[in-house]
């Protein structure tokens, strides 16, 4: 008789790592706060529901629903908080009461935004775009550095094995990496040196190899002291140069439509496939644009980063009074969807890439979120 295999029930760690390779941590905004906010890693999860801001309403459909875990977009702890009350008047109430009910918060906000198939990337979608480049890089972990020594050509290996031994030479899964390039030193001892090599007294010329490997900067110290100990010259010369993080995609999306279009057609259509109440334009309705600049929420002053002309659209959530008028005078276009309208789209995509990613958990998108303004 076949043994029957019980399968582990997903985990809200599960999801928080779901999570976190569609939306890295790593690419949200210094300011921003995201991740698990409140909840139980080990606790296990069936449904989970996802929901661009977590209000009482939201908060009420997920008890309701037994849910164990909310993705917030927007994060709904952004401060510091004093008090956790039910009778809390602000969004600490929506998480009291998720906390009571046993249910995980995670928020992604700035990280979705800057990630590959992010909310940026759905409305480029939308757009019909699909080429984009991000209006901003963002470093990928610490920045490195580089430790170059000179060592005799019989000393190389011992000298890079003990750096390799102490965290030296690693590029991504690669170990023990370095470069060599061969050369001649020289040196002149004084009457109180006394070198492995040579004689003091007199000029004395060395082969050496130019031994050159990358370091974390937290390993420097313990390199730079197992290279020296394991180097024959009584005076080791070498440098330690910085070198800059790696840079991937960050925030904000700039592509070519696919076709020349009117402004006032590109708006009507996005209004359409978002479903935003109200959509509102800068610049004139008749206007041909050719390229979109994409921020989704508010655009604020990140669009001018990069040179604007009056073929190009900003499509954002919101835009501010004395932006638009920038916008006008630049002269540039745009359109303003609505700060939750621009957010929202990416829900649906979030759920199928997360439901491929986790087994035996149900992702729904909150039907009682929704959007604060409503046109008369």
């Amino acid at each position: 008789m076949a043994k029957s295999i019980t399968k582990r029930p997903s985990t809200v760690s599960d999801v928080c790592i779901a999570l976190e390779s569609i939306a890295p941590r790593r690419l949200a905004q210094k300011w921003d706060n995201i991740g698990l906010l409140a909840g139980d890693a080990d606790a296990s999860v069936s449904k989970a529901l996802l929901c661009i801001d977590l209000t009482p309403e939201v908060a009420t459909e997920a008890i309701k629903s037994g849910v164990e875990f909310v993705m917030a977009y927007h994060p709904p702890i952004f401060k510091p908080v004093s008090r956790l009350t039910a009778q809390s008047s602000g969004p600490e109430a929506a998480i009291f009461r998720c906390i009571a009910n046993g249910i995980a918060v995670y928020s992604t906000h700035t990280a979705l935004d800057a990630a590959d198939g992010g909310t940026n990337d759905v409305i480029a979608n939308l757009c019909g775009i699909t080429a984009t480049e991000p209006l901003e890089y963002t470093p990928r972990g610490a920045a490195d550095c580089k430790i170059v020594t000179f060592v005799p050509a019989k000393d190389v290996e011992s000298v890079a094995s003990a750096m390799f031994k102490q965290g030296a030479g690693r590029i991504g899964d690669y170990e023990q990496c370095s470069y060599r390039i061969s050369g001649q030193g020289t040196f002149f001892g004084t009457d109180s040196t006394n070198p492995s090599t040579g004689k003091r007294g007199r000029l004395e010329h060395v082969d050496e190899v130019r031994l050159e490997v990358v370091c974390p900067q937290g390993r420097v110290p313990k390199v730079t002291a197992a290279m020296c100990a394991a180097h024959p010259y009584e005076e080791v010369a070498y440098d330690v140069y910085p070198t800059q993080a790696r840079l991937e995609r960050g925030i904000g999306r700039v592509g070519q439509l696919p076709r020349p279009v009117a402004l006032e057609t590109l708006a009507r259509k996005l209004k359409q496939s978002t479903g935003a109440p109200s959509t509102h334009i800068v610049g004139s309705a008749k206007q041909k644009v050719t390229r979109a600049v994409i921020v989704v929420g508010a655009a604020g002053s990140l669009p001018f980063s990069i040179p604007l002309g009056k073929s190009d659209v900003i499509v954002t959530g919101e835009i501010r009074h004395h932006d638009a008028l920038t916008i006008r005078r630049q002269p540039c276009n745009a359109i303003a969807l609505g700060h939750w309208s621009s957010e929202r789209p990416t829900l649906q995509h979030l759920a199928k890439r997360l439901a491929s990613l986790t087994k035996g958990v149900s992702y729904k998108v909150s039907r009682s979120d929704c959007e604060p303004f409503q046109p008369v």
